[in-house]
C-alpha cells in the first residue's frame, strides 16, 4: 500500500522509518517466542540464555555448539572447556527449570515433560512479553503522531495531511499489534497442546 505520508513532502521517510521500526519490534517477538519452551527441545530454547564470557554477557549459542539429537535432550559443547560450569550454571538458574549436567567436556541438558502448570506460567510470561512489544509498537506510534504534530505546526502540512498521516499511522499499528498477537495466539495454542 502507498503511503499517503510519502507525497507529503515534510512526512517523506517518516512512514518508512516507523513500518521498520515497528518491524524490528516484531522479529524480537518472534524471537521471544522461539525460545519459550514446548514439549519438544530446541536448540532456541537456550536464546535467552546469556554466559559471562571474558566480562560480557554473551549467549550460549555464540561460545558453544547446541545441538538436540534427540526430542527431549539438548547437548551443549563449549569451544573452551573452561566454560563448562559457567554455561551450566547459567542454564540451571534461567528459570526455565532445567537440571544440566556434565562431564567435563559437554552439558547434556534433558527436557522433561512440560506438566500443565509450568505451561501455564510458559503462557503468563509469554502474556507479560506480548505486552511489553505492543507498548513498544504504541511508543513507536506516539513517536510519528508528534513528528506529524511537529510537522503541522510549523506549518509544513495542512490539518487534513496531519489527520490522513496520524490515521495512517494509526492503521500501521494497528497492523502490526495484531500481528505480534496472532504469533502469540499460534505459540499459546502450541504450548498448552499436550
Amino acid at each position: 500500500m502507498a503511503s499517503a505520508m510519502a507525497n507529503m513532502e515534510a512526512l517523506k521517510g517518516v512512514y518508512d522509518q516507523l513500518k521498520t521500526r515497528m518491524d524490528k519490534t516484531v522479529d524480537d517477538f518472534r524471537a521471544n517466542l522461539v525460545s519459550v519452551r514446548t514439549g519438544r527441545a530446541s536448540v532456541h530454547m537456550l536464546d535467552q540464555v546469556k554466559v559471562d564470557y571474558y566480562g560480557t554477557d554473551t549467549p550460549v549459542a555464540q561460545i558453544a555448539q547446541v545441538t538436540t539429537p534427540e526430542a527431549n535432550l539438548i547437548i551443549v559443547q563449549p569451544w573452551e572447556i573452561s566454560l563448562v560450569g559457567a554455561i551450566e550454571k547459567a542454564i540451571r538458574t534461567c528459570g526455565q527449570g532445567f537440571n544440566p549436567m556434565h562431564d567435563g567436556k559437554i552439558i547434556r541438558v534433558p527436557i522433561p515433560p512440560m506438566t500443565e502448570d509450568r505451561r501455564k506460567e510458559a503462557v503468563k510470561k509469554l502474556a507479560g512479553v506480548l505486552e511489553d512489544h505492543k507498548t513498544s509498537l504504541r511508543n513507536i506510534r506516539r513517536d510519528g503522531n508528534e513528528t506529524v504534530k511537529k510537522a503541522a505546526k510549523d506549518k509544513l502540512i495542512s490539518v487534513d495531511d496531519e489527520k490522513r498521516a496520524n490515521d495512517e499511522i494509526q492503521q500501521l499499528t494497528d497492523t502490526e499489534i495484531k500481528r505480534v498477537e496472532e504469533l502469540f495466539k499460534a505459540k499459546e495454542k502450541e504450548v498448552l497442546t499436550i
